[in-house]
């Protein structure tokens, strides 16, 4: 889920302080079994971290906490979510596929402000 370059404590941390970013949480009875961190920049919500526990998968929660995000970003004013799955992840392509998400044809640019080599 994560890469060497990307710090989870940080972005949680980042998306903690302010109103415009969440953390959902989905249980099954006392177990976490599904979360995900959103947000928006005032016109388009993402999504990030989208984990379900791998015992238990295939049961609906990644679906659940998917439409949690939705209806997050519907109350906070935003109409369309966006998210980044990388090109050689079939998985869970497909995963977004089943929830009528559609891939767009868009060029992501990147640069690290802190003067970091690009990543891949």
């Amino acid at each position: 889920m994560t890469r060497p370059w990307n710090d989870p404590a940080a972005d949680i941390a980042l998306a903690r302080r302010g109103p415009n970013a969440t953390i959902l949480i989905g249980r099954d009875g006392d177990a976490v079994v599904a979360s995900v961190l959103t947000g928006h920049d005032g016109h388009r919500g993402w999504v990030y971290y989208v984990a379900v526990d791998p015992g238990h998968s295939r049961k609906g929660f990644g679906r659940a906490i998917m439409n949690a995000a939705e209806d997050w970003l519907r109350h906070q004013g935003i109409a369309k979510l966006q998210l980044l799955v990388r090109r050689d992840n079939a998985k869970v392509k497909a995963f977004y596929e089943t929830l009528d998400y559609t891939e767009q044809d868009r060029v992501i640019y990147a640069k690290w402000l802190d003067g970091r080599e690009p990543t891949p």
